[in-house]
């Protein structure tokens, strides 16, 4: 049966994939079928291809790394496919000390890893005259959760994701454990991408999977390959697609 459409985005919309860089995208347009360029406004940067992924219409855009250039091309993407849903994908840094590389982050909230106004009374990532947390549709996460535990033989963890214009190495990680209690993953799009989704109306999820550790514990694998963990999404978003089109 087709999973039904949380109440949102408009249901004859592409989805719509937002993925960091090349090596990203390759494993989801690899995945579409009838593919075809699409032409983007920028100048460099940012590219675009469409297709069928399991049956429904699909949109992957390579963004680009951090959050000025996922604000950028999420914008005009959003603007000009008027998307169902708008999934962030690719890969991202395990944070949260029991996570391990592999896992599939489902991300349900999100927030600004390096943001503090807290001497005005914000809490730790909240932009003054911003929400606590970018939120997730809870339908949607629903989905997504379901689709990446269908994708394959994976760990899947949901729940709070960071992002920030800094790689969160070995030596700052233990600080933002202190920082954001519980939070999973950190990155250098979902949350501005969450953001321009939240701004321009549309729903939005993530399905990111951890290539590596910003902070590892002894024993502890540390690294993915950048292409084994960008396929592990891709199949979440996959599986997401087929589970909306009953294929």
């Amino acid at each position: 049966m087709t999973t039904p459409l949380p109440a949102g985005g408009p249901a004859d919309g592409p989805l719509l994939v937002l993925v960091a860089m090349p090596e990203e995208a390759a494993p989801l347009t690899a995945r579409l079928h009838r593919a075809r360029e699409v032409e983007v406004p920028f100048a460099a940067g940012v590219t675009a291809m469409r297709g069928d992924l399991a049956g429904h219409a699909t949109v992957v855009v390579t963004t680009g790394i951090g959050v000025s250039a996922a604000t950028a091309a999420a914008t005009w993407a959003i603007l000009e496919h008027r998307p169902r849903l708008v999934i962030a994908g690719g890969t991202c840094g395990g944070l949260a000390a029991d996570v391990e590389v592999g896992t599939v982050i489902v991300g349900d909230a999100f927030t600004w890893s390096l943001a503090d106004a807290t001497a005005f009374g914000y809490v730790a990532g909240q932009v003054p005259g911003g929400p606590e947390r970018h939120l997730a549709d809870p339908g949607w996460a629903d989905v997504a959760e379901r689709a990446a535990h269908g994708s394959g033989d994976v760990a899947v963890r949901r729940g709070l994701m960071l992002s920030g214009d800094a790689f969160v190495i070995a030596a700052v990680a233990e600080p933002m454990r202190q920082r954001f209690p519980g939070a999973l993953s950190a990155d250098m799009e979902t949350t501005a991408s969450a953001r321009t989704a939240e701004a321009l109306g549309a729903d939005f999820v993530a399905l990111r999977a951890v290539s590596d550790l910003c902070g590892p514990a002894a024993g502890q694998q540390f690294h993915l390959e950048l292409e084994v963990a960008a396929t592990s999404s891709a199949r979440a978003v996959e599986e997401l697609a087929r589970r909306l089109t009953g294929t």
